[in-house]
């Protein structure tokens, strides 16, 4: 058997592939990115490809692939391949790692843009109904609370609206007493939900479920805007409490669709405000005594200084000033006018609904940005 012919000087004898050598035209032609096999028994030269390492990410013609594992694929100690240039890096936005696809309105893949605004307003809206839906999983699981919150304004309306409904010297506007009370009661209710709300932030801390929210690419406008809201699904089982119980004492309360629907939606609205209020307090204290203290603190002034069991003119000067800045005060006007027949609104319903989303909105911003403070 004849020996092999001797390799040239200079390199190793090799004979071209057309399979490996995409840019050959013809025999004896091949292209800049040709790709030649050795012939065996010949010096083998570290190979001009870029290898992919299994395991690493490349780019690939759609976004970022996974390179497979090959059977065959040489790999150096440690994992690198001779003369393979490095694998590239995956890209790192600080929030979430590539997308699949690379579409366009993800982050973090190759080709992905800013959303417009409509898109980033549908996600602030689902992120913020995601947390309501978390929040309101919870009462699903402890539904005996809403029997428990439904005491109180019971025992106002069928005790001390009873007894004050005998005195005939409230002037409440021709309205029965209990007629004029029953807004109140119900603003009242909702303020009592809400202000203790923010004891749920203290717990959410000291599981360590705030460090998973705020770790989340949520905006944190959109955690505390959730959490109002849940706030004020939990008021509209109030709501139901006291149509009920007016209805029950022969409180002469609208029905008409239009009136019901207004009376929810100041009941979630002044939930809202005062639940805000409450992550705010939340955010500033560190253990559940001291804000179950301030909580205490907060809720009788508020509850006194507005027009919920009697008219703004018979307080005196100094009580009638605070009213006037007391979201309860617009809350219940607002409830006067909508709920009960014959009732009106003192400074008129776009007045009252104006000052309580101006309010929402100031303790939204306040809320947001002292969440951070809640972890540290």
């Amino acid at each position: 058997m004849s020996p092999a012919p001797a390799a040239p000087p200079g390199g190793s004898r090799e004979q071209p592939d057309p399979h490996l050598d995409p840019g050959r035209t013809g025999p004896g032609e091949a292209g800049p990115g040709a790709v030649r096999a050795p012939v065996a028994g010949a010096a083998v030269q570290p190979a001009p490809w870029t290898a992919v390492e299994p395991g690493v990410r490349s780019p690939g013609a759609t976004g970022w692939i996974q390179a497979p594992a090959s059977p065959g694929t040489p790999a150096a100690s440690g994992g690198a391949v001779p003369g393979a240039a490095p694998a590239a890096p995956l890209p790192d936005d600080g929030e979430s790692g590539p997308t699949a696809t690379g579409d366009p309105g993800s982050r973090g893949g190759p080709g992905a843009t800013a959303p417009g605004p409509l898109a980033a307003a549908a996600a602030f809206v689902r992120q913020t109904l995601t947390i309501v839906e978390a929040e309101v999983r919870k009462l699903r699981h402890d539904p005996f609370e809403l029997v428990t919150r439904a005491v109180q304004p019971a025992l106002w309306m069928l005790v001390f609206g009873q007894v004050m409904g005998r005195l005939r010297g409230m002037p409440t506007g021709g309205l029965p007493y209990l007629d004029f009370m029953a807004p109140g009661i119900l603003a009242q209710s909702t303020l009592f939900v809400a202000i203790f709300y923010g004891i749920a932030l203290i717990w959410e801390r000291d599981l360590g479920i705030l460090h998973k929210y705020m770790a989340s690419p949520a905006p944190r406008t959109a955690l505390v805007l959730g959490k109002a809201l849940s706030a004020g699904v939990r008021a509209l089982t109030q709501a139901v409490v006291i149509y009920l119980l007016a209805a029950a004492t022969g409180v002469a309360v609208r029905s008409d669709p239009a009136a019901l629907v207004g009376v929810l939606a100041l009941a979630v609205l002044g939930a809202a405000v005062f639940s805000t209020l409450s992550l705010v307090v939340a955010c500033l204290v560190r253990t559940r005594e001291r804000f179950m203290g301030i909580g205490q603190v907060l809720t009788m002034p508020l509850f006194f200084a507005s027009n919920a069991i009697y008219p703004l003119h018979l307080m005196p000067g100094w009580v009638h000033g605070i009213a006037r800045v007391n979201p309860l005060t617009y809350q219940v006007d607002a409830l006067r006018g909508l709920m009960i027949r014959g009732g009106a609104s003192q400074f008129g319903l776009g007045h009252d609904v104006a000052v309580l989303a101006l309010a929402l909105a100031f303790l939204v911003a306040v809320a947001s940005r002292l969440y951070p403070r809640a972890v540290t």
